[in-house]
């Protein structure tokens, strides 16, 4: 499962004038108090980027600044910052120790929403470089991409000849440790990496709908303004585990024991795919008994998420209640805590940490509880008992579609 993202903040923005004379584009506010690179990181945590790399060059210690070290939905934050103006190809070969196997880059001025793991299953070496594809119905401000079989076999300069439907460069790639191979010095990925990768066959491309926001022109940041408020708010998918993730053992956590109930995971997959939030909420009191710890139920969601990558699906935040009134551990021997299902402490925190559209939102549960707790949450729960979960998730999508 490919966990590292590096996204690209270093440009100087100068196509939006006195917006970005002392300010890097990226930092730039789409809502009060939301900058448009909060969105770009949060968008990688959800979808399981555990180790997020900011390259910053032009205002690089504002970057640094605001985000050094930073935990974001569980995504830790590292700012690189480069010298002297690199280039974007430059800029990985100045971050080339700290580079995984395989990584995703993306420019930190563009929003382009789709499923980031399916885009990220199944590495080969059958490429270095795998590229997310977006149709437009004007290409002249960006550039086309020509796509046989997967393989991209050219690139096609900005140009206002290029009119009617094609697909261009969404600005997220999967890339190889290998491409620093062709790395040498100052050169930008995009018009000196990839051509080569052309020529070498070496080249994938993906092509992806969803939404698209290139926000370096000052019409495109006032629509990113308008708009990415509104895109940020998205039904969520609410799970209870035990008995409708994974097949419940009895105080299930051990990796070895996790085994998926039919039909969850092209159900995730789907609701990820919908547009939705994926959220797990559930009941842990194996920890206030001393069974197990909270570590080893962060291991267990670990190992859910290593296994849904596998499917192209992700989760994008696991919520546990390790408190239960018959305990052993005293810290988590409490009665009647307010995240204890059926009390609904566990959404509510859901929904204060993300932009959740409650009113679209759904639970499903197998026990009584798990109503109840997305009942009095303001949330439509769903009881499964048995049925085919594929089915049943993607009829509930449907009905808010």
């Amino acid at each position: 499962m490919i966990k590292q993202a590096i996204i690209l903040v270093g440009g100087k923005g100068t196509r939006l004038g006195d917006l970005t004379k002392a300010t890097p584009k990226p930092l730039l506010e789409v809502e009060k108090g939301v900058k448009f690179l909060d969105v770009v990181i949060e968008n990688f945590a959800r979808f399981g980027f555990k180790d997020i790399i900011l390259l910053a060059g032009f205002c690089g210690e504002q970057i640094e600044e605001t985000y050094k070290d930073k935990n974001i939905h569980g995504a830790q934050i590292r700012v690189i910052i480069e010298p002297e103006p690199q280039g974007t190809g430059g800029a990985l070969l100045y971050a080339r120790e700290y580079l995984d196997d395989w990584f995703v880059v993306a420019n930190g001025d563009s929003i382009f929403d789709f499923n980031l793991r399916d885009f990220a299953k199944d590495p080969s070496d059958d490429f270095t470089a795998r590229l997310a594809l977006r149709q437009v119905p004007d290409p002249a401000r960006y550039g086309a991409v020509k796509l046989e079989n997967n393989k991209i076999t050219a690139f096609l300069e900005k140009n206002p000849s290029l009119q009617g439907p094609a697909l261009i460069n969404g600005g997220v790639y999967l890339l190889s440790r290998n491409v620093l191979k062709l790395i040498d010095g100052p050169c930008s990925i995009e018009a000196n990496i990839f051509p080569k990768l052309v020529e070498m066959g070496e080249i994938e491309g993906q092509e992806f709908n969803g939404y698209f926001l290139d926000m370096g022109l000052p019409d495109s940041y006032a629509q990113s303004q308008r708009e990415i408020p509104a895109w940020r708010k998205k039904p969520c998918l609410f799970l209870d585990r035990d008995g409708v993730i994974n097949i419940d053992k009895g105080y299930t956590y051990k990796s070895d024991d996790l085994v998926f109930i039919d039909g969850i995971e092209n159900g995730i997959k789907a609701a990820n795919e919908a547009g939705y939030y994926v959220i797990v909420v559930t009941n842990q009191a194996g920890v206030a008994r001393g069974l197990y710890t909270l570590k080893d139920t962060d291991i267990f969601h670990a190992k859910i998420q290593e296994k849904l990558a596998l499917n192209g699906a992700h989760i994008d935040a696991f919520y546990s209640c390790p408190f239960h009134k018959d305990g052993n551990i005293p810290e988590y021997t409490i009665d009647n805590h307010p995240d204890r299902k059926p009390n609904p402490g566990m959404l509510l925190k859901a929904f204060s940490d993300w932009p959740i559209d409650k009113e679209n939102s759904f639970l499903i549960g197998d026990k009584d509880h798990d109503i109840t707790a997305a009942e009095r949450a303001g949330v439509r729960g769903i009881l499964f008992n048995g049925q085919n979960l594929e089915n049943l998730i993607i009829e509930n999508l449907n009905e808010n579609s």
